[in-house]
């Protein structure tokens, strides 16, 4: 069967402070978004071999071990019978972006196999394999507006929905590195959580509340990343932001932009509505 892997943007996002383990605590809010990959997954009845992995679209760094959709089938694989399987990943979101998307095909792999070889994993135990695999892996799985805190998987529900809003995702082309991003920063006990000011403040007033605590050392490093939130705001964003660590950037849109503007850029626009999950 072919599944449709979605990456996410995240609203504000704070980075309170760094824990002992060498992780870092966050505060932000998870919006699944529809650029998607495409992953197939087959029972092979053809090669010997448990697991085939293949992929096209954009090229994946790295070997097949430290692919997260194989560290899934690995921790899957050891507490339940499995048939030989065939994987193949078609990747469209950018990677080094900020827009989750290895994270997304990983816990749709463990969605595809639990559904498809009814191997009865609840909620619990998905989330649990998805947190041994990154910090927004388990997102995906319940795949809705969240509010993250700790290293980003705890999560706690808020009322939210911009079906009615136009969202742009801007790639600009330059990939970027997570562990750099965080030393770029010094962590602050946040006054306001991004629950919390999503839930007291119109969306036309969270461009004044509303932060990523990335954009100072990103946009530092990248002026071209400011340029290109500068120029979403500039074409009628009600609200534009770095994703993550970047390099992605969104703006929210009361109607369509113009996307000529942003032509010479990888983009992809949600109109409203579009958002099928």
């Amino acid at each position: 069967m072919i599944y449709f892997p979605n990456c996410k943007i995240n609203l504000g996002l704070n980075i309170t402070e760094k824990r002992p383990d060498g992780f870092h605590n966050i505060e932000t809010v998870f919006y699944p978004v529809n650029w998607c990959d495409s992953l197939e997954v087959i029972e092979n009845r053809k090669n010997e071999k448990p697991f085939e992995f293949s992929t096209s679209g954009l090229a994946i760094a790295g070997s097949l071990d430290t692919n997260l959709i194989y560290k899934a089938y690995q921790i899957i694989q050891a507490k339940h019978p499995l048939p030989n399987l065939s994987v193949h990943l078609h990747k469209v979101i950018p990677m080094g972006a900020g827009l989750g998307g290895g994270s997304a095909d990983a816990a749709f792999f463990i969605r595809a196999i639990n559904t498809q070889f009814n191997l009865k994993m609840d909620e619990s135990e998905q989330l649990f394999i998805a947190n041994q695999l990154g910090s927004d892996c388990a997102f995906f799985i319940q795949n809705k507006a969240v509010y993250a805190s700790d290293k980003g998987h705890v999560f706690s529900n808020i009322e939210l929905n911009l079906s009615k809003c136009c969202i742009l995702v801007i790639y600009p082309g330059i990939h970027s590195n997570t562990k750099e991003a965080y030393d770029g920063v010094i962590p602050v006990a946040s006054k306001q959580t991004p629950k919390q000011i999503i839930e007291q403040y119109n969306i036309h007033e969270w461009k004044n509340h509303l932060k990523n605590d990335f954009e100072k050392s990103i946009f530092k490093k990248y002026p071209k990343i400011e340029a290109i939130k500068n120029k979403l705001y500039g074409t009628g964003a009600i609200y534009a932001s770095l994703s993550g660590s970047g390099s992605a950037v969104f703006g929210v849109f009361e109607n369509t932009p113009p996307l000529t503007a942003f032509e010479n850029f990888d983009y992809f626009l949600q109109s409203p509505k579009e958002l099928h999950l």
